[in-house]
């Protein structure tokens, strides 16, 4: 079966109760492989008041301190939020980055 889709159109499926069921059944049994241990993260410090993540070998974001609040911003820029100290900036930029970053996932050396 093919199926040709023009981009300008919206596609609407219709799908019948026994299919519905089926993909259901499948997606209950589905098991999620376990995650893998965290990359290494090192942090590094080329400028007062900026800490750059290097997670897995990769450029993970960064934490920049602005005024009394440090802001984090992950690997493509986008700012992850605003945190008391650096710990927390740091503590929770790395989570996003497991998250985010499956390809770069390494036992923890």
């Amino acid at each position: 079966m093919s199926t040709t889709v023009n981009n300008d159109t919206p596609l609407e499926v219709t799908l019948d109760n026994e299919t519905v069921d089926t993909i259901a059944i499948l997606d209950a049994v589905v098991e999620l492989p376990s995650r893998a241990s965290r990359a290494r993260l090192t942090w590094t410090q080329d400028e007062p008041g900026e800490w750059i993540a290097n997670y897995g070998a990769h450029f993970g974001g960064t934490v920049e301190k602005h005024d009394d609040r440090y802001v984090a911003s992950d690997t493509f820029g986008l700012v992850v939020g605003e945190f008391d100290s650096l710990e927390d900036a740091q503590a929770n930029l790395s989570d996003r980055l497991h998250t985010m970053l499956p390809p770069v996932i390494r036992p923890v050396e």
